[in-house]
């Protein structure tokens, strides 16, 4: 047995403690993008909080820096040195139906809570995909299918317990140690391992969502069309638009296998009737390949974005955007449009605002309040990830620079290897408060 595993194992850690060469290692740090392959020193696989605890204080000891990884959902970089924590173990969840909550372990995903809350007619604001672990999302900010009507994923954070970098549990609300709260609400804190969050959860007696797909000769009349009709749209309607090469692979449905198509996500949580009246004009900007919208069970949320379950090796990058117009759709279709030989496999829009725009009380870290709209490049060939997509993402993003918001959202960021001029950052009033909840809860700086 190995140095650090030993002596976590008689520090009377319960989970795994692994080293490189170790059998189980591989497994332990692997994450949804298969791209990223972390190689800690050790990498602790927690059972319970207290085996947090132990690691973190172990840690600190010794002077090893501690990275934190649930589904490797938000992985870019590798962790090549100290230790990693894997929360994934941690996965204990309740629904409460009556106080429309639930509580989460830091490795539940989505997917689970989804499932959970759907029988009592209730709804996490949850992102597109069911396999994002929890916490991460929320302490990103998190923008999902229902941004629009119900705001930011991290605007129904009630409390959090978590392991500061101190190696002492600390619990978090509005009325106890209400500035933590604060942060974990989208700020991206690392100043902790949260080990266990509580949020609340949306009514939603009904809803009609799904996506309509256009192919590659309507994808101009869609992108155009779609921007014309984000000018006017309903408040309670949330939506998107990707640009997709769609692989030509069994998992992809017969119509759209080996094209390129333009999707338009909708998600409008209401009745039928309703919802058909709201889509109309979207159904009608352009001929339809394949219509995906319909009355939808909660329980089926994932539908409307249908993200892959992975492990994919990928290359993301991102940002928010202050307006759009058809100028910005020039630009788009210029790089990404029909007979573009981009290397991307995806170039997303998603529209913000209302809820959004609104604060919750006791306030948040979260960046993109007067963002109107995300943006988002996705790459899946590992042979353009050192070079071609960082060269291509810079060119686009220059192009884009007159429609940029000077605001950052941790979860729509650039990629960490983006070449050319500085993109926008936390705002400095929010980086300067949550810097100072570093040094407080994290003074030896194990997590920066």
């Amino acid at each position: 047995m190995s140095t650090f595993t030993s002596e976590l194992v008689a520090a009377g850690l319960a989970g795994t403690a692994l080293e490189p060469g170790q059998t189980g290692y591989e497994d332990e740090v692997a994450g949804f993008n298969a791209a990223v392959v972390h190689r800690p020193e050790v990498v602790v696989g927690a059972r319970s909080a207290d085996d947090v605890v132990r690691a973190v204080r172990f840690a600190r000891a010794r002077g090893l820096r501690v990275a934190v990884h649930s589904t490797g959902h938000g992985a870019h970089t590798a962790v090549t040195g100290g230790m990693l924590v894997a929360t994934r173990r941690l996965d204990r969840m309740q629904i409460d139906p009556g106080a429309r909550q639930t509580i989460a372990g830091a490795g539940v995903r989505w997917g689970a809570v989804i499932a959970g809350a759907a029988p009592h007619g209730l709804a996490p604001i949850a992102g597109s995909s069911p396999n994002v672990g929890v916490v991460g999302f929320l302490s990103g900010g998190g923008i999902g299918p229902l941004v629009r009507s119900h705001g930011f994923g991290s605007d129904h954070l009630v409390g959090a317990t978590l392991v500061t970098g101190a190696g002492d549990v600390v619990t978090t609300s509005a009325e106890e140690n209400p500035e933590i709260l604060w942060a974990l609400r989208g700020g991206t804190p690392r100043f902790g391992v949260v080990t266990e969050v509580k949020v609340s959860l949306a009514h939603v007696p009904a809803l009609y969502a799904g996506s309509l797909f256009f192919d590659e000769p309507h994808i101009e009349a869609a992108l155009r069309g779609w921007i014309s009709w984000t000018e006017r749209a309903d408040p309670r309607v949330s939506t998107s638009m990707a640009i997709v090469r769609m692989p030509p692979i069994e998992a992809v449905p017969a119509p759209l296998r080996g094209r390129r198509v333009l999707t338009l996500r909708f998600a409008f949580p209401g009745d039928a009737e309703e919802g058909v009246r709201l889509a109309a004009p979207l159904r009608a900007v352009a001929p339809v390949l394949l219509d995906g919208l319909d009355a939808l069970p909660l329980a089926e949320v994932p539908r409307i974005y249908n993200d892959p379950a992975g492990p994919v090796p990928a290359w993301v990058s991102g940002g928010l955007l202050a307006t759009v117009d058809q100028d910005l759709a020039t630009v788009l279709l210029r790089h990404v449009g029909a007979g573009t030989d981009s290397p991307f496999l995806a170039a997303e829009v998603r529209h913000l605002g209302e809820a959004t725009e609104r604060d919750v009380p006791g306030g948040s870290a979260v960046g993109g309040r007067a963002a109107r709209f995300t943006f988002g490049l996705i790459g899946t060939n590992p042979a353009h990830f050192a070079a071609v997509l960082p060269e291509v993402e810079a060119v686009l993003v220059g192009d884009l620079a007159r429609w940029l918001s000077p605001e950052a959202n941790g979860n729509f960021a650039p990629h960490p290897h983006v070449r050319g001029p500085a993109r926008p950052d936390q705002m400095p009033a929010t980086r300067a408060r949550l810097s100072e909840l570093a040094r407080r809860y994290d003074p030896d700086s194990l997590f920066r």
